[in-house]
C-alpha cells in the first residue's frame, strides 16, 4: 500500500501523470478564484472568469469519470 501510487493507479494514471493533471487543475482553480476576488472588488472585471473555470473543470472531471455517477456531493448556499 503506497500512498503516492495507490490513488493515481485507481484513476488510471501514473504518479507523474497524476501530478501533472492535479497541478493543472489546482492552478486553474486558483486562477478562477483570483478572478472571482477581482470581480468582487471590481464588478465590471472578470465577469465570467470564476464560473467559466468551474464549468470547464466540472466538464473535464465528468468526462474523465466516463459516466460514473458521483455518489457524494457538497452543497452550500452563499
Amino acid at each position: 500500500m503506497n500512498p503516492f501510487t495507490d490513488h493515481p493507479a485507481a484513476v488510471g494514471e501514473s504518479y507523474g501523470q497524476h501530478f501533472v493533471v492535479a497541478t493543472r487543475f489546482g492552478l486553474r482553480m486558483i486562477a478562477g478564484g483570483v478572478g472571482a476576488i477581482i470581480h468582487g472588488v471590481f464588478p465590471f472585471l472578470c465577469t465570467t472568469t470564476g464560473s467559466r473555470a468551474i464549468k470547464t473543470l466540472h466538464g473535464e472531471i465528468v468526462a474523465k469519470r466516463d459516466g460514473e455517477v458521483q455518489t457524494r456531493s457538497v452543497e452550500f448556499i452563499i
